[in-house]
């Protein structure tokens, strides 16, 4: 595929890959094999729903990185792949959910052939993507090879984003933006939270001008009144209700980069002691901003918001925010800092994170989120433009 097809140019690839290879040779790595899809996209540009079979990325010391994955998904990565032809590995569609042999049995073949049998292998030991019999089957098909954990270690490449990344950021933050704004303008007391639902999809996918809108990471989250306690619902039949507080949890997306935005909306006068919470929230969310600066550090964010929080009572007891940017499902982090009072990390422009600091208390919950961009210098620049604040319908 040619690399006027892919989404970043040949110098951005080369810049990935060089500081892969970098950790790899500290963590003495011979030859590295990934199966988390993000990290996948970042060193390939593969792009595909392929990812409930086994495939992977092999990044060796030298050349370009191999794809490997099912026969039928080969001419998928012939079409998103910076790589040519001869950098595509496939397994036969015998190997699929079979009983009796596993598709890293067709890896392990491959690294063999390579001349990795006896080296040492780095694999993403904590993903989603490589199951426990994955790693036995790769395990017995290379007995004399030393697996090393590397779980995070392109996480911790992608942390810093190049300035192709922040306009693709920019983009999908726009569409947040249109999303939420779609939703204070259509949400009522009657209407059915799958009907809001559907026009949000509407409203991410259609995206704006050139920025359209992939699919995100994390579907709707729209929990309401007492459901609101709880951060990870998503939604049902049921009809919004006055009286009660709803968030809206969602990221708009642009070739699979994201940029989350939380706002909560309450039908009718909302109690006093939500109001409270609510400007706290808003006073700690400005807080953590000013504060999130090159040289200070992901903990100082975490406290500056705490600060304001327990104003009025409020022990957060959860990190508020994590990095964020390319990703697939079944999350839009990136499982390396997080914003929390004993993360020491040191900010350096150009991170980028969703500051979520949302409050899921006994029996309600709002969100007021921001996703960050850590510059140069002075504070954090939020990707979104959206008032900080519980919307309120009477």
């Amino acid at each position: 595929m040619p690399i006027e097809n892919a989404p970043f140019s040949q110098a951005e690839y080369d810049r990935r890959i060089a500081l892969t290879r970098a950790a790899m040779q500290d963590a003495g790595i011979d030859v590295l094999f990934l199966t988390n899809p993000s990290n996948m996209h970042w060193l390939t540009g593969y792009d595909g729903w392929s990812f409930y079979v086994h495939q992977g990325v092999i990044l060796t010391m030298e050349g370009a990185p191999f794809w490997w994955g099912r026969l039928m998904d080969g001419n998928g990565a012939r079409r998103t792949v910076w790589m040519e032809d001869g950098q595509i590995l496939h397994y036969a569609d015998r190997y699929v959910q079979a009983p009796d042999i596993h598709p890293m049995d067709d890896l392990a073949s491959h690294l063999r052939i390579m001349g990795f049998g006896d080296k040492r292998i780095g694999v993403e030991m904590e993903t989603y993507f490589f199951t426990a019999r994955a790693f036995a089957a790769l395990a017995e098909g290379l007995p004399k090879a030393q697996f090393i954990d590397a779980s995070t270690l392109v996480n911790w490449q992608r942390l810093v984003k190049s300035p192709d990344e922040l306009d693709f950021m920019r983009r999908a933050a726009r569409i947040s933006e249109l999303v939420i704004g779609r939703a204070m303008e259509l949400a009522e007391p009657g209407m059915r939270k799958h009907e809001l639902v559907g026009e949000l999809f509407k409203t991410a996918v259609q995206g704006e001008d050139d920025s359209w809108g992939d699919y995100p990471a994390i579907v709707p989250l729209l929990p309401s009144g007492k459901d609101a306690s709880a951060p990870h619902l998503t939604w049902n039949g049921e009809a919004l209700k006055q009286g009660e507080a709803t968030f809206i949890e969602q990221s708009g997306c642009y070739r699979r980069y994201h940029a989350p935005l939380c706002r909560s909306i309450f039908f009718g006068k909302p109690p006093q002691f939500m109001l409270d919470a609510a400007e706290a929230l808003t006073e700690g969310l400005n807080a953590g901003i000013e504060v999130a600066r090159a040289g200070n550090r992901a903990c100082d964010i975490a406290r500056a918001l705490d600060a304001e929080l327990v104003k009025v009572g409020i022990d957060r007891p959860n990190r508020c925010g994590y990095a964020v940017g390319l990703s697939y499902p079944p999350d839009w982090g990136e499982h390396t800092v997080s914003l929390r009072a004993f993360d020491e990390t040191v900010l350096e422009p150009g991170m980028t994170f969703h500051f979520m600091p949302g409050l899921w208390m006994d029996t309600w919950g709002l969100e007021t989120t921001e996703t960050i961009l850590i510059r140069d210098g002075g504070p954090a620049e939020p990707l979104c433009n959206v008032p900080r604040k519980l919307f309120v319908k009477d």
